[in-house]
């Protein structure tokens, strides 16, 4: 039975958990407009897409820091005070607005994921399963959200411009609510960073296949947030309906994400589950991209299987393979701050081969490939090991 300290929290972090997918989410089903409109090339529109991943995974790892500047609830604070200006500094007519704004943007939701499963594991250390599953369902939300309605917003409010910005409204409620309500606890700054432990995790292995699966499997995911929409529309797809049907694949990711998990715990060897959600994932893509029309649901729901399943798996790999809390979220730094900057030249590469020419169905074998490539590192992350302290020193051994 939870606490109302505890419940409350709970509401915190779904409201602070709906904020950190709409900002990269609400700009695909807007880019070819904005390539319109705007004047961007297919390079330039990579590059809006890639920013806000590559500084999500830039600023990760000084949320440590940040934490013990502030204490981690302060620091969130800042996050989403962050977020809400860099969302509606990209809607304002300035020079450069669009960029700048995407990049804070992308730096407060590194900020913001990295500290809140800190406080998660602080304030609810015995109910991680749905502390998990709630928070999977936030972001998936929020996700599905900012795809679905960007382009009815756009059409209400008048412009892109305007769709944008409205989404800091967002932003600025959950910041209130987590303000005036947040878990306030003497020295909270509860992430320490130890440089020492970082150098022997980044000597293992088993560290660098971990952050290279997180990286691949999230460069797929950050692809379809920030391209789907518009290679659907160069299928023939309407503006609204490759929105929604994003929208669609995301929602299904709550499915996965709820249940991979718990499927991939039965075992203490986690490569078949890996290999299967990056099968999906594969499936869904070359069903909307390159099968007729027609299968575009059966496709959408696949994806979003395959996508939710491979994240969810990808964040219990960082328990799964550590022996205790503290070396989990010595891995988790390391691994979000790699693995998201990898996955950011996923959409700036899609940007890249538009601007060449390249058809969709160049661009979807391009990813399938990137695919393997992924599921190759699921071969070594997913096996029976585990990173652990004997004597002093950091071994890795089967559990």
């Amino acid at each position: 039975m939870f606490s109302r300290r505890s419940f409350i929290f709970l509401l915190l972090m779904v409201a602070v958990g709906l904020n950190l997918r709409p900002a990269m989410s609400s700009v695909a089903p807007l880019l070819t407009r904005l390539q319109e409109t705007a004047g961007l090339s297919p390079a330039a529109a990579g590059m809006l897409t890639t920013l806000p991943v590559l500084f999500l995974g830039l600023t990760a790892p000084l949320a440590p820091l940040l934490a013990i500047r502030l204490g981690s609830e302060r620091a969130l604070s800042a996050a989403l005070l962050l977020l809400a200006t860099g969302l509606i500094l990209r809607g304002l007519p300035l020079p450069g607005a669009l960029f700048i704004g995407s990049a804070l943007a992308g730096s407060a939701i590194g900020l913001g994921g990295t500290l809140l499963p800190a406080l998660v594991k602080r304030e609810l250390p015995d109910s991680a399963d749905l502390v998990t599953g709630l928070y999977t369902m936030a972001l998936c939300l929020g996700g599905a959200l900012g795809a679905g309605l960007s382009v009815p917003l756009t059409n209400l409010l008048g412009g892109w411009q305007a769709s944008l910005m409205s989404w800091s409204l967002l932003a600025i409620v959950a910041l209130l609510l987590w303000h005036f309500s947040m878990p306030n606890r003497p020295q909270t700054a509860i992430m320490q960073p130890q440089a020492s432990g970082l150098l022997k995790l980044l000597d293992q292995p088993l560290t660098w296949y971990v952050m290279l699966f997180m990286g691949l499997q999230s460069s797929m995911a950050y692809v379809v947030f920030g391209w789907l929409p518009s290679l659907l529309v160069g299928r023939g797809y309407s503006e609204a309906a490759a929105g929604w049907t994003m929208a669609i694949s995301i929602m299904f990711q709550l499915v996965s994400a709820l249940t991979a998990p718990w499927l991939a715990r039965l075992g203490r060897d986690q490569r078949p589950a890996l290999l299967f959600v990056q099968c999906l994932t594969a499936s869904g893509l070359w069903l909307l991209l390159m099968a007729p029309m027609t299968w575009k649901w059966p496709g959408a729901i696949l994806l979003g299987l395959g996508q939710g399943g491979s994240f969810s798996l990808a964040l219990s790999l960082l328990v799964l393979r550590t022996a205790n809390s503290r070396l989990a979220g010595q891995l988790s730094g390391l691994v979000q701050g790699g693995g998201y900057t990898l996955a950011s030249m996923g959409p700036f590469l899609v940007g890249l081969q538009l601007q060449a020419g390249a058809t969709t169905s160049k661009i979807t074998w391009m990813l399938i490939t990137i695919l393997a490539l992924c599921s190759v590192f699921a071969l070594f992350a997913g096996r029976n090991r585990r990173l652990d302290h004997l004597d002093g020193e950091l071994i890795v051994h089967r559990y």
